[in-house]
């Protein structure tokens, strides 16, 4: 029997975006291997994303139900589940894993609303359960050196946060046209509270906190459906105000026609300024208080532990999203061993985010409010 943690995989079926990701990131160190899987709510449907997986077919099942309960029986039956569906769907799916006793790696937001975090976070205490969240952009290399470099005062004290996430694939009513991954998005039953930032606005948010190392107490929020007849916002910006003085701005929007995927997080301090993008991952701009710039390349010596322990490739070599997403699996399967997981995100960075998204949704156009 392999000594990999086995995986079953709840969602990820035909048509799926985020679900091959995850199995791509979570066998990427070859310590974890997908076995199983309730991929789809049609048998048909998860038993071809089986065969696409390459798993045998008796372990794609048609519920999540059904996939613990036989796994349970099996010798090798699964350790650990992913859970790769639509927001909705990730309390139920992880309660239910929970109480198998099974570890959970969960994708963002932890769940469709705050109460549902806070029921997960107070199952997760009672439980003693393992639970990781991929909030996979604190993975990167460089965002773990631009995190270790604050708390090291490289900067001085940050005055000024700006993290940025924009994308432009729902410019248009593209949902209507019965595309799957729009339709979920922008359904409020099957998304949550927030669309646009739900989405995509959590990732900025967390990262801003990540990076910087402190809480955000306030947020004055401007959130809109800028699509005609949408429920759920599709654009955002929301003023922050950290803990320790800082001032900042998380801006998002999927409206932003001819953005793909443009995420950057700019840090301003005392002393100097750190810069990063999406789109230049793998290096790191440090602007001193003269307005010269050093760039930090991922995979150089002069990178720190944290972010040397990261890297995967010598520097100048492409690399990127997997690999970050892979550190993240990595940090459980150490979390699973009994290891030190300190950059690995969890209920705590669930809660976070979702009370970031019920602060803004609930306080929208209402002036400063209390997170």
């Amino acid at each position: 029997m392999s000594d990999r943690i086995r995986m079953g995989l709840i969602g990820g079926g035909p048509g799926a975006f985020i679900g091959p990701v995850h199995r791509l990131a979570a066998e990427m160190d070859r310590r974890i291997e997908l076995v199983a899987g309730a991929f789809s709510s049609d048998p048909a449907r998860s038993l071809a994303a089986g065969a696409a997986y390459g798993i045998d077919p008796a372990r794609a099942y048609p519920s999540v139900e059904a996939m613990i309960a036989a796994e349970a029986q099996r010798p090798d039956g699964i350790q650990m589940v992913v859970i790769a569906t639509p927001n909705h769907l990730h309390l139920p799916a992880a309660k239910a894993a929970l109480a198998a006793g099974l570890a959970v790696m969960s994708d963002k937001p932890a769940t469709a609303t705050l109460a549902e975090a806070e029921e997960l976070a107070a199952l997760l205490a009672a439980s003693g359960g393992h639970y990781g969240l991929t909030f996979t952009y604190t993975g990167y290399p460089m965002i773990r050196e631009a995190r270790a470099r604050i708390a090291a005062g490289a900067i001085g004290r940050v005055r000024k946060v700006v993290a940025e996430y924009f994308q432009g694939w729902l410019s248009d009513p593209i949902e209507q046209g019965g595309n799957k991954q729009a339709g979920w998005r922008t359904d409020p039953k099957q998304s949550g509270q927030g669309g646009c930032i739900g989405d995509i606005g959590v990732h900025a948010f967390n990262l801003a906190e990540f990076v910087v190392g402190d809480a955000v107490e306030q947020v004055n929020a401007d959130l809109a459906a800028v699509v005609p007849g949408r429920a759920l916002d599709d654009d955002m910006t929301v003023l922050l105000r950290f803990a320790g003085g800082a001032r900042g701005v998380v801006g998002a929007s999927q409206i932003a026609c001819g953005e793909r995927n443009h995420l950057t997080l700019r840090i301003y301090g005392e002393t100097g300024a750190i810069r990063w993008s999406h789109e230049a991952a793998d290096r790191l701009t440090i602007t001193d208080a003269d307005g010269s710039d050093r760039t930090l390349w991922a995979g150089s010596g002069h990178v720190g532990a944290a972010a040397a322990r990261a890297v995967r490739v010598p520097a100048g070599h492409p690399e990127g999203y997997l690999e970050a997403f892979a550190n993240l699996y990595r940090d459980f399967a150490d979390h699973l061993a009994g290891k030190e997981a300190p950059l690995l995100p969890g209920i705590a960075e669930g809660l976070r985010s979702m009370r970031f998204v019920s602060a803004c949704v609930e306080g929208n156009g209402k002036g400063w409010v209390e997170l």
